[in-house]
């Protein structure tokens, strides 16, 4: 039987607010045990939740980034489930009428060899405040509790169930942990839990409309967890229901070392956590006056700048998307493509996809940190456009100015001139290698003259052979046509 997967994710997105949600203990992460605690993230009697208007404006940006409707009056409501690091014995959220309503996250998807931008539809944006955290590692037979994290501001933002497989789930994760730390309402750490996610994995027969039954994988903090977590449970589902078993709905932790999901309780419902409106937090209005000042403060989104980039400098649609998958990314093109001209954008834009992105990846670092910076780049590409070097030289200049490090950056013309790479353009020259050449390769003239097209290229290749990759390739064909047909 074919089986199809259905995932949506529910992400926590810490806010980059100085103060809790609602109280003014500090955020600040690494801080020791319970020594960010306020009265308020006690719930200690008399003591009342304040709401944090920075975080409000934060949930006001993403909704804006996300083209949704921020909602003109929202509520507040309790969660009620005790956990020992809950304090309150409830967690105050928002459940029918959540800030941010709908809107959607594109992004590049690759699959099979083949790239298209897709989307995936949001459910909802809400606030709400993290719990505390229980510690087991340091204590035997115990468990500690630090309240630091209590009261921390997040934006929980849910989609649709529209993503079908683990690599599309990570691509929508990785894109909208981009723009959140574009927007800078998030710094993104997965490490210290500012971005985290939740999995809700389901399978059906290819084909059937009903969604199966799904179960949740909670806390999953960083990508390869999560798509590992995903199929590791699809295979769990897909086995149970052909042994003749069935998914019983639940929450899930993801073991790492193991390579197992197992269950950690069974599945809430709604009506299990007993929602209702706070009653010590009025209704939150926004109004059209906020939200524009709000709008007035963005950067530019990625969204703006990726139609900005399709017309300044003729990129693709995918071409444009790709490079505005992060800030760093994109910020960078446009200051090589400002050094190069618009005739050269094309070409930055290859090289930052192709040998810049290869070797970030390979590096595992981030395009901020490069080594190269866009000057250096820019300078490399302008010596392929005159002809200084071919394109496969550039790579090689490349990897040594990378090689060379941002310790003691080092210039194309320096890589040229120091390791004699510098392309040969005198004709001269060039007729004097293609001699050589069809001497030495007699067959494969007569081959050519026979209506074997191939042994032109074979003899392109020995003439690019000869001259240890500096010929120039386009005078090198030309004047080899030129011999051939005389």
């Amino acid at each position: 039987m074919q089986w199809e997967v259905v995932i949506g994710l529910e992400t926590h997105a810490q806010l980059t607010t100085q103060s809790k949600i609602f109280s003014g203990a500090s955020t600040r992460f690494g801080a020791e045990p319970n020594t960010q605690v306020s009265p308020v993230d006690l719930a200690l009697p008399g003591a009342l939740p304040v709401m944090n208007k920075a975080a409000v404006e934060r949930a006001i940006q993403f909704g804006l980034a996300v083209d949704a409707l921020i909602t003109p009056v929202s509520i507040f409501a309790r969660k009620n489930y005790f956990y020992p690091d809950l304090p309150k014995g409830y967690q105050i959220s928002q459940f029918e009428t959540p800030v941010v309503q709908g809107g959607k996250v594109s992004f590049v998807f690759e699959k099979d060899g083949k790239a298209e931008v897709r989307s995936v539809q949001l459910t909802r944006a809400h606030l709400e405040e993290d719990a505390g955290k229980s510690l087991h590692e340091d204590y035997h037979g115990m468990t500690g509790i630090d309240l630091n994290r209590a009261g921390t501001p997040l934006l929980e933002i849910v989609t649709e169930p529209d993503m079908r497989s683990a690599a599309e789930a990570v691509a929508y994760a990785k894109a909208l942990h981009s723009l959140v730390t574009w927007l800078g309402i998030c710094d993104g750490n997965m490490q210290e839990g500012s971005f985290r996610c939740d999995a809700n994995v389901s399978v059906r027969p290819m084909g059937q409309q009903e969604y199966g039954t799904r179960c949740e994988i909670k806390n999953l903090n960083s990508f390869r967890f999560l798509e590992d977590a995903i199929n590791i449970e699809v295979r769990r589902q897909i086995e149970l229901i052909e042994d003749g078993g069935r998914v019983v709905q639940a929450t899930r932790l993801y073991d790492p070392e193991k390579r197992e999901t197992r269950q950690m309780r069974s599945k809430e419902d709604a009506q299990d956590y007993r929602y209702f409106p706070d009653p010590d937090l009025p209704p939150l209005a926004i109004s059209p006056e906020w939200i524009a000042r709000v709008k007035a403060e963005m950067p530019e989104l990625p969204a703006a700048m990726r139609e900005r980039f399709i017309h300044a400098f003729a990129l693709s649609e995918y071409d444009a998307a790709v490079l505005t998958q992060s800030k760093a990314m994109a910020t960078y093109f446009e200051a090589v493509a400002g050094l190069v001209g618009k005739e050269q954008a094309k070409q930055a834009a290859n090289w930052l996809m192709g040998d810049v992105a290869s070797t970030l990846n390979r590096e595992n670092t981030d395009i901020a940190a490069a080594p190269v910076s866009a000057a250096q780049l820019a300078l490399l590409l302008q010596r392929i456009a005159d002809g200084t070097i071919s394109n496969k030289i550039a790579k090689e200049v490349f990897a040594a100015m990378w090689e060379a490090g941002s310790a003691s950056p080092t210039l194309a013309d320096e890589v040229i001139t120091s390791k004699g790479l510098k392309q040969i353009s005198d004709s001269g020259a060039l007729e004097a290698i293609i001699d050589g050449v069809l001497a030495a390769n007699a067959k494969s003239v007569e081959e050519f003259r026979a209506g074997k097209e191939k042994a032109f290229n074979a003899l392109i290749g020995q003439a690019m052979k000869a001259s240890a990759g500096k010929a120039n390739p386009a005078q090198l064909t030309e004047l080899l046509k030129k011999k051939l047909a005389g």
